[in-house]
């Protein structure tokens, strides 16, 4: 929970997550024509526009979420013990990680193996053959992978890794010195998530960086001095991010560059203007946060079977492109809705779907 001290709600922390969580639909169903020299679970080969749409939000959209994650962990350890924040965690994030690997991965794997590969059998034998073959932990193959609960998986580690760090580091004795940062330093802090990248990168997938966001969150974002000078210097910031995007769209459309230097700059860059923007914007209890502050997480964790099954209807029932793309991200995201409604009302797939109360 994004909470102050005083219990006061942060609710553009909300937002800002819950915003973001809903971006996986058309990003994901974009990635059916990426053009990165990979695949997805159905490919219908690459196209540089609607790749170069996925440039621009994927230096931040999954990066912002782990950074929400370490601002609400300062909140969260305010008020819980480490006991307490231990224990939801493994209820909030190993449960439905076990759950999802079991149930829903296989799944989407599934239809990757009839898509690529004309697999005729059914879904128990593959389920069998997905925990008996491990090739490179995409799932394209239909093999086994963590697919979207990478993100859950890394989270629960990070979580645990980072007590160690809180410990030795308590966040009250680094406040000040943190409240001394200008703008400016707070922007070269994308040299140690940069750097840290490179630290236990599972084939783009960093844990090393994903703690570095956590712990940037933690110490330094979640702190209001901070934010506010952030916030002052939103007539630069902002616009440093909009052009910045500009220069990713021509340097991957024009010339397919997708450098790490460039991608982790403009990635954070991008989450301070959207945390200025969420504080200036979106610092507001609406019906919309209220709705996905509970389905949120559910939806992240249902949401890309549900599309993967989509698309491998969709792309056999229409050779229009529009309609491929809107018929699967648009029903995707109904479908996954509709599944998070019905999965709440059964005591024991709340539980594997991240309901926890």
């Amino acid at each position: 929970m994004a909470e102050q001290k005083k219990g006061i709600r942060k609710h553009e922390i909300d937002n800002l997550r819950n915003l973001t969580v809903l971006l996986l639909f058309p990003v994901h169903t974009l990635m059916i024509w990426n053009d990165f020299g990979s695949r997805f679970y159905i490919w219908q080969g690459g196209n540089r526009l609607l790749s170069t749409l996925i440039v621009l939000i994927n230096p931040w959209f999954m990066p912002l979420l782990f950074v929400l994650a370490g601002i609400s962990a300062r909140y969260a350890l305010e008020k819980r013990t480490v006991k307490e924040f231990v224990t939801e965690r493994v209820h909030k994030l190993l449960v439905p990680f076990a759950a999802g690997m079991v149930f829903l991965v296989p799944f989407q794997a599934f239809y990757a193996r009839k898509f690529f590969d004309g697999y005729a059998g059914g879904l128990w034998d593959h389920w069998k053959y997905f925990f008996t073959h491990v090739t490179d932990l995409t799932g394209y193959d239909g093999a086994f992978t963590p697919g979207h609960l990478w993100f859950i998986l890394f989270l629960f580690l990070i979580s645990l890794i980072s007590l160690a760090f809180f410990r030795l580091l308590p966040y009250g004795k680094l406040a000040v010195s943190v409240e001394r940062l200008t703008s400016v330093n707070v922007l070269f802090l994308f040299l140690p998530v940069w750097l840290m990248y490179y630290l236990g990168n599972f084939g783009g997938f960093s844990i090393g960086k994903d703690l570095a966001l956590y712990l940037a969150g933690y110490y330094v974002l979640s702190n209001d001095v901070v934010l506010e000078k952030l916030e002052s210097s939103g007539n630069w910031m902002k616009p440093l991010c909009v052009c910045g995007t500009a220069v990713s769209f021509v340097l991957y459309y024009r010339f397919a560059y997708y450098g790490d230097l460039w991608v982790n700059f403009i990635g954070w860059v991008s989450i301070l203007a959207l945390l200025i923007t969420g504080r200036q914007v979106l610092n507001q209890r609406t019906g919309f946060t209220d709705y996905f502050n509970h389905a949120s997480y559910p939806v992240y964790i249902l949401h890309q079977s549900v599309l993967v099954a989509l698309a491998y209807y969709m792309v056999q029932i229409s050779s229009l492109l529009p309609v491929q793309i809107l018929g699967t991200g648009i029903g995707s995201f109904l479908l996954t809705v509709l599944a998070y409604h019905v999965g709440k009302r059964i005591p024991g797939v709340r539980r594997m779907i991240g309901i926890t109360s």
